[in-house]
This record gives C-alpha cells, sequence and structure tokens, in this order.
C-alpha cells in the first residue's frame, strides 16, 4: 500500500516536473494525483480516499472540506513562509528529497499507529558509547565510529541520547525537523513513529543518518526510559540501519540499565589519566554490583577505549576484565573534523562487535 498524495499546481510546468521527479524516485512509497482545476481536486479527495494533499498557495483552499482523514499542506514559493491561512506551509522550490520528508511527516501525524509501508524484520546492531570519567571525547569517538561503519558501506544512525549533547556539532544536512518533533512524536498516540522517524532523518556527507539536536536542550528532559526503549527499538527493527550508534550519558541507575541493556555492545571511553582510570574502576565495580544475578549482565557486553592517550601522562587500567578495543592519541590544535577525520579511520571500531 503506498500513500495517496493529491497535488493541486497552476503552474503546468513545475506540476509535471514535481510528478515526473516524484514517480521516479519514490514510486514505492506515493500514488500520486495532479490536478490544476481545484473543483477537480477537491472532488477527488474523498472518493479516491487521498491521504496527503498538497495545493499552491495561488488556491484559497475550504479547509472544512477537506476529509479529516487527509493531511493538508500548502505548496509556498519562499523557504520563510511556515503559515499560509492559517495552515502549514512548504517550500516548493527545494530539494525533493526535503519535500517528500515534509509530506511523509505529514502523513506520519493522520496515519495514527498503522501503517501502510512495510518495515524490513532485521535488527541493527546497537552500540552505546558513554563514559564514566567525563570529560574524554566519547562522543568525538562515537562519531567517528558512525563515519567509518559509513565509510565501509554500511547503513548507519548515529543518536545523541545526551541531555547537552548535539549531533550538529558532528553531522550537517538540509531539513527543518530535529530531535524536538521525535520527542514530540514518541508521546503523542496520534503519529505513525516509523513514518515520522524517516521524515525527520537527515545524512551526512559521510553518510551517517542523525537527528539534529532539539530546538530546546530542556526537551531531552521529557524522554523517559520507555520513551527511549521504544525509539531505540523502532530504529533497529526499521530495517534502515546495520548499526545505530548511541551517544549517551552514563548512569548507574535503574533507567539508564534498562537502556543499556538494549544494546548489543556497551564502549566506554577513558584517557588513560590517573583522574580517569579512578573513575572507570569505581564504575566498573559498581556495575558488578548492580549487575549481580542478572543472566545477561552488561559486563559481557563491556569494551573500552583509550582516547587521547598520552605516553607521558596515561596509563592503561590494570585489574579490571573488559576487552580493551585499542586507542587513539591526542590530536593538539586540531579541529572537530580533523580529529574526526583521524579517528574514522581507525580499524578498532571493528574489534567492538
Amino acid at each position: 500500500m503506498r500513500i495517496k498524495l493529491a497535488i493541486l499546481e497552476k503552474d503546468q510546468r513545475y506540476l509535471e516536473r514535481i510528478v515526473s521527479v516524484f514517480s521516479t524516485k519514490y514510486a514505492d512509497k506515493f500514488e500520486i494525483y495532479s490536478f490544476t482545476d481545484v473543483a477537480m481536486a477537491m472532488s477527488t479527495l474523498d472518493s479516491a480516499r487521498i491521504d496527503v494533499f498538497v495545493a499552491s498557495d495561488a488556491f484559497d483552499i475550504d479547509v472544512t472540506a477537506i476529509p479529516k482523514r487527509c493531511g493538508f499542506t500548502y505548496f509556498a514559493d519562499s523557504a520563510d513562509i511556515d503559515i499560509i491561512r492559517d495552515q502549514r506551509a512548504i517550500c516548493k522550490f527545494q530539494k525533493a528529497d526535503l519535500i517528500y520528508k515534509q509530506i511523509l511527516g505529514i502523513y506520519s501525524e493522520k496515519a495514527g499507529s498503522t501503517s501502510g509501508l512495510k518495515l524490513g524484520d532485521e535488527s541493527a546492531k546497537i552500540l552505546a558509547f558513554c563514559s564514566a570519567g567525563g570529560g574524554t571525547g566519547s562522543s568525538s569517538m562515537a562519531a567517528s565510529a558512525a563515519i567509518y561503519f559509513a565509510g565501509k558501506g554500511q547503513r548507519v544512525l548515529y543518536l545523541n541520547l545526551e541531555k547537552f549533547g548535539s549531533s550538529d556539532d558532528f553531522f550537517t544536512a538540509e531539513g527543518q525537523f530535529d530531535m524536538s518533533d521525535i520527542i514530540f512524536a514518541l508521546k503523542s498516540q496520534k503519529t505513525n513513529l516509523p513514518l515520522k522517524l524517516e521524515s525527520c532523518v537527515k545524512q551526512d556527507r559521510h553518510g551517517v543518518y542523525f537527528y539534529s539536536r532539539p530546538k530546546v536542550a530542556l526537551d531531552m528532559y521529557e524522554l523517559t526510559a520507555n520513551d527511549t526503549i521504544r525509539l531505540i527499538e523502532e530504529t533497529a527493527l526499521s530495517g534502515h540501519y546495520d548499526e545505530v550508534i548511541l551517544d549517551m550519558d552514563f548512569s548507574l541507575d535503574s533507567d539508564f540499565l534498562r537502556i543499556f541493556r538494549q544494546v548489543h555492545a556497551l564502549v566506554w571511553v577513558g584517557d588513560g589519566s590517573e583522574i580517569s582510570n579512578g573513575k572507570v574502576q569505581r564504575a566498573y565495580q559498581a556495575l558488578s554490583i548492580a549487575e549481580q544475578g542478572n543472566d545477561s549482565p552488561l559486563m559481557n557486553r563491556l569494551c573500552f577505549i583509550y582516547n587521547k592517550f598520552s605516553n607521558k601522562t596515561s596509563r592503561t587500567i590494570e585489574g579490571i576484565n573488559f576487552r580493551n578495543v585499542g586507542g587513539a592519541p591526542r590530536y593538539e590544535h586540531a579541529s572537530t573534523e580533523q580529529v574526526l577525520e583521524q579517528l574514522s579511520k581507525m580499524e578498532m571500531f571493528d574489534k567492538i562487535l
């Protein structure tokens, strides 16, 4: 089953062009109906059971006549226009994939919990990066792992779940949606979550998929453990990704332990300094106690990466039974992009799983 999309546009050339592009790129997602006459379009909405109706702002649409099951938006000539006649608007002069994602987002809000799109049943590998010590570059290491796997042709989602973290520190792409939209979708019972996730995701030039940081950092505090687990499960089971890289804060409270139990590998990052090693040792001891009696303890999935390692000030940790995946030196006076470029070349990431 495909989404039934109706487009009403006075500009015949633009209409033919957008229909041609959508029919080519998204033939498996859309069944397209095109119109230049408003009366013909409105009469078709109900008879053809149209899912999403997009109309040029040259037409003044009677929205009360649109079936409740049908999503609606205006086409605007400018990217600066978000609302037309109290209805949402999307810019018609932008990349087709951005228009596609916005239309998909409108459909997801009307589709509820059912979906006509078939999602794959393959489960992605979930790798969680965090630091027991803080300030050791676990986010840079997580982003670099995402770039590394993407460079090998894998489909990778980088998912930043830190309260004050930002995917945009490492990845950039066009698109208007962000993590706030994902959080709202998780809280809403009226939104088709898989479709909303697809409509909001962006893809960086490295090939890594990601969600931009929320509009307000406080939005991250709305995420409960149940929300986070649902988000992880939806992305892992969507069939869209081979790996899901989680960039997380670290804690041993019950909610975090529930989330960590969803992962295939828990990757700790430390810099080998005396302070960092001490924190890691204490965290490991606490985790060992917390996991006593668990049939599948997290200890079995725990591995370690040394970052910013210095032969002068860093030492490997002794007396702890976890896998040492590898390490990276400190890159002095290097930009974030330069650090990622160096780290993402390291084959140690293959040793995580």
